[in-house]
C-alpha cells in the first residue's frame, strides 16, 4: 500500500515538475520580449532625451536672426557655391559656429553637410582643418573646390613630399592663400610633426575651425566604428578656443552622446533633421536560388528602368561577389565595375573618376565604398544582399537622390544571407539584435519601410506617399499559420542535437523536406499530417522553408550558435528558449505571403532627365567637366541648376548669375548662354522652351505694366 501511494506521489511530483518547466519556458520567452522592448524603449528615452536638449538650446539661442556676417554669407553662398538658398538648417549651423560654439550636426544625406564647414571656412580668416575617414571623398570635395575658385589641399598616403612640405610651410609661415585642409584620422593619430605644425598655426591666430566628417565613427556603438576616431579628442584638448563641427548623416541619441564625449565638445549646438529622404523609393524583391537569375533580374532593372544610362550602385557582401557580379553585367552590356578594398588604389580611385565622371554607369561594391559619397545624381542603389542593420542600409542606400530628384533602392533578399552576415556581426554590440531587425524589414510584406526607419532612429512617422513597394502597390498579404512546420522543424533540429551533430540553415532546409518527402510518399506520421493538412502537396519548396527557418530565429523558437574553424566562423541552427512552448502547442507562427502583387497606386517618375532641354544640358556639363582639367560633372552644374535652367531658359550672363553664381557664370556662361539660344532656336515646340517663352512675357507684362503705373503716379 506505501508502495502505491509513494508511486502515486511519484506521478504527481512528475506532473508538477512538468508544469514547473512549462511556466519557466513562457518565463524565459517573456523575459526575452521583455529584453528586446527594454533595448528599444531605451533607445527611444536616448532620443527624446537628445530632442528636448536640442529643443532648450534653440530657445536659449536662436541661430535663424541676423547677424553681422548675413551679407557675405549669402554672396558667397550664390557667386561661389552656385546655391540660391540654404536648405534646412544650414543656416543656423553656420551663424552657431561663426559664433564660436561647438556644433554636432545629424543631416540626412544630400542635406549639404560640406556647405556647413565649407561656408564658415571662407568667412573666417585662417585655414579650416577637416578630418575626413575616405580618401575618395576628400579628392573629391579639393577637386570640386578648386573648380569654385578655392584653394583646397590635402594631406593624404597620396600627397607627395613637394606638396607636403608645401602644406607644411604655408600652416607654419601662413603664406599664401589655403582655407581649407583636409586629412585622415590617422594623420591626427600618427604624425607628430603634421600635429606641431598645427600648433603653430593655431598659435598664429590661423585655425579657423576643425570638422569632423563622418563622426559617427568616433563611437563604439556607431554601425561603422573606426579605432583611429577615438584619438581626435586631441584636437579639442590642444586647440581649446577653435569652433569644432562633427557631422554624420544617422546617429541615434547614445551615439551622439558618446561622439560628444570622445570629441570633447560637451556642451554643444546640436542639429538634428529628419531621417526622411522623400524622394526614395524602397523595395525589398525576391532573391532566387541561382546566382545567375538573380544577376538577370538586376540587369533587366537596370535596363528597363535606366535606359539612359543613369548612374547607380550595386552593394555586395564580399570582394569575390563584386567581381562577378561586375562581370556579369559587363556581359549584359552594362557598364559597370568593380570596387573593394583588395583593389590597388590607383585602381579603385581610377574606377571611382570614371563613375563619377558618368564613363562608368554601375559601380559594384562592398561596403568599403561609399561613405560620404559626393556624387549626387545616383539614381538607384541596388542590394544584391542585406546589410548588417538598419542604420548601415538607411546610409548605403541614401547614396541615392542626394540632388532630390526621385531615385530607388532596391534590395534583393533571401533568408539564407541572413547567416552570412550573423557569422561577420555576432561579436558586435547588438550586433545580432540590430542583423535581425534587418531581416524583420526584408520579411514583412504588410509594414511601411519608411516607417521602420522612422521607429530605429526614434522619429514620429510621417507620410510615406506611396514611396515603398507596400504602400505602392495593392498586395494581396495574407498572414499563413505554419505552427505544424514550426513544430517539426525544432523537432527536426532537437533530433540532430540529440544525434551529437550540426545543422547550418541550408542543412536543415535539406535535411526536412528530405524528411517532409520520405512522409509525403507514404502520407503518415507527423511530416505527412503536415503535408495533408497545410499544404495538400507532397513538396515543400526551398525558399518557404528558409523562410519559415528564418521567422522561427527570428521569434527566438531557434537560434543561431556560431563555432570557429581554422578558416571560417560558422552558424548553427539550434533550439532556442521558446522551442519548447511551440511544441505544448503554446505558441504560433505566423508567416506574411504575398499571394498577389496587385495595381499600383502611386507613380514613381524615374526619369531624372526628362526634357530635351536637360538632357543638352546634361551633355553640355559633361563637355564642359572634360574640358576642365577632368572635372565631375556635377561640379559643373548641379541637376537642381539644370532643372532652373530648363524652366527659366535665361538669355544673359546677368540672368544666368542669378542661378549658378558669378564663379560659376563667368566660367561657363558664354558656352551655357549659346547652348540654350541654340536649342531654343531649332526646337520652338519643346515644353520648356514654351514654359520659358510664357513667363517671360508675363514678367514683362508685369514690368510694363508697374512703370506705367509709375508714371501715372509721378
Amino acid at each position: 500500500m506505501a508502495e502505491e501511494e509513494v508511486a502515486l506521489r511519484l506521478e504527481a511530483v512528475d506532473a508538477e515538475l512538468q508544469g514547473v518547466q512549462a511556466q519557466i519556458a513562457v518565463l524565459c520567452d517573456r523575459q526575452a520580449r521583455l529584453l528586446e522592448e527594454q533595448a528599444e524603449l531605451r533607445q527611444l528615452i536616448d532620443c527624446c532625451r537628445a530632442s528636448e536638449e536640442d529643443d532648450i538650446q534653440i530657445i536659449e539661442q536662436d541661430w535663424s536672426g541676423n547677424f553681422e556676417w548675413d551679407n557675405e554669407a549669402s554672396n558667397l553662398l550664390l557667386n561661389v557655391f552656385g546655391i540660391s538658398t540654404f536648405r534646412r538648417n544650414q543656416r543656423e549651423i553656420v551663424n552657431a559656429l561663426m559664433s564660436n560654439k561647438n556644433v554636432v550636426v545629424v543631416m540626412a544625406a544630400g542635406g549639404g553637410k560640406s556647405l556647413c564647414y565649407q561656408l564658415p571656412a571662407l568667412l573666417r580668416p585662417g585655414i579650416a582643418l577637416v578630418v575626413s575617414p575616405l580618401l575618395s571623398l576628400i579628392q573629391d570635395q579639393v577637386m570640386g573646390l578648386a573648380a569654385l575658385g578655392v584653394s583646397a589641399a590635402m594631406l593624404t598616403s597620396t600627397t607627395s613630399k613637394e606638396e607636403e612640405k608645401e602644406i607644411y610651410r604655408v600652416l607654419e609661415k601662413g603664406d599664401g592663400n589655403l582655407r581649407i585642409l583636409y586629412v585622415t584620422p590617422e594623420k591626427i593619430a600618427k604624425s607628430k610633426r603634421f600635429m606641431s605644425k598645427l600648433e603653430k598655426c593655431n598659435r598664429a591666430g590661423r585655425l579657423s575651425l576643425v570638422a569632423i566628417d563622418e563622426a559617427h565613427c568616433c563611437s563604439q556603438w556607431g554601425h561603422d566604428f573606426r579605432p583611429d576616431y577615438k584619438n581626435l579628442g586631441i584636437l579639442k584638448k590642444q586647440f581649446p578656443k577653435v569652433p569644432m563641427i562633427a557631422l554624420t548623416a544617422t546617429a541615434t541619441g547614445r551615439v551622439q552622446r558618446d561622439l560628444q564625449e570622445m570629441l570633447q565638445i560637451l556642451p554643444c549646438e546640436r542639429f538634428t533633421s529628419s531621417v526622411n529622404r522623400p524622394n526614395l523609393f524602397y523595395e525589398v524583391r525576391d532573391k532566387k536560388q541561382v546566382a545567375a537569375d538573380v544577376i538577370e533580374d538586376i540587369a533587366l532593372f537596370i535596363k528597363e528602368t535606366y535606359p539612359s544610362n543613369e548612374s547607380g550602385i550595386v552593394y555586395c557582401f564580399s570582394r569575390k561577389e563584386c567581381e562577378q557580379v561586375a562581370d556579369a553585367l559587363r556581359k549584359r552590356q552594362i557598364s559597370a565595375a568593380h570596387y573593394h578594398a583588395d583593389m590597388d588604389s590607383g585602381l579603385r580611385t581610377n574606377v571611382h573618376r570614371r563613375w563619377s565622371s558618368n564613363q562608368l554607369q554601375v559601380i559594384v561594391g562592398t561596403v568599403a565604398f561609399g561613405m560620404g559619397i559626393n556624387k549626387p545624381d545616383v539614381r538607384f542603389v541596388i542590394h544584391h544582399t542585406l546589410s548588417k542593420s538598419l542604420e548601415t542600409y538607411y546610409q548605403e542606400s541614401g547614396r541615392a537622390g542626394r540632388d532630390g530628384l526621385p531615385s530607388r533602392c532596391v534590395l534583393y533578399f533571401r533568408p539564407a544571407d541572413v547567416p552570412r552576415q550573423s557569422c561577420m556581426v555576432f561579436s558586435e554590440n547588438t550586433g545580432l539584435q540590430n542583423l535581425y531587425a534587418m531581416a524583420r524589414y526584408c520579411q514583412s510584406k504588410q509594414r511601411c519601410r519608411r516607417a521602420a526607419f522612422f521607429q530605429y532612429f526614434a522619429e514620429q512617422v510621417q507620410e510615406c506617399n506611396g514611396m515603398c513597394d507596400t504602400c505602392a502597390f495593392e498586395n494581396d498579404v495574407v498572414e499563413k499559420d505554419v505552427t505544424e512546420y514550426g513544430k517539426s522543424l525544432v523537432q527536426s533540429v532537437m533530433d540532430v542535437a540529440e544525434s551529437d551533430k550540426k545543422t547550418t540553415l541550408l542543412q536543415l532546409v535539406d535535411l526536412w523536406r528530405s524528411q517532409l518527402r520520405q512522409a509525403g510518399n507514404h502520407m503518415s506520421g507527423v511530416y505527412g499530417h503536415i503535408l495533408q493538412s497545410q499544404t495538400g502537396d507532397k513538396e515543400m519548396s526551398k525558399d518557404d522553408a528558409e523562410q519559415i527557418i528564418l521567422q522561427l530565429i527570428l521569434d527566438g523558437t531557434l537560434r543561431e550558435d556560431f563555432q570557429h574553424t581554422a578558416y571560417a566562423t560558422n552558424a548553427y541552427v539550434k533550439a532556442g528558449s521558446a522551442a519548447r512552448l511551440i511544441l505544448q502547442g503554446k505558441r504560433k507562427v505566423i508567416l506574411e505571403q504575398c499571394e498577389k502583387r496587385g495595381p499600383v497606386k502611386t507613380t514613381l517618375d524615374d526619369c531624372a532627365m526628362q526634357s530635351g532641354m536637360a538632357r543638352m544640358l546634361d551633355k553640355l556639363r559633361q563637355t564642359l567637366a572634360a574640358a576642365d582639367g577632368g572635372l565631375f560633372p556635377y561640379a559643373v552644374l548641379s541637376s537642381e541648376h539644370i532643372k532652373r535652367l530648363s524652366s527659366q531658359v535665361p538669355t544673359s550672363i546677368t540672368e544666368l548669375d542669378e542661378i549658378i553664381g558669378k564663379t560659376k557664370s563667368s566660367k561657363y556662361g558664354e558656352q551655357i548662354i549659346t547652348a540654350l539660344n541654340e536649342y531654343t532656336t531649332k526646337n520652338t515646340d519643346d515644353p520648356d522652351t514654351k514654359e520659358a517663352s510664357s513667363s517671360k512675357r508675363v514678367a514683362t507684362t508685369g514690368g510694363q505694366a508697374r512703370q506705367t503705373k509709375r508714371s501715372r503716379n509721378a
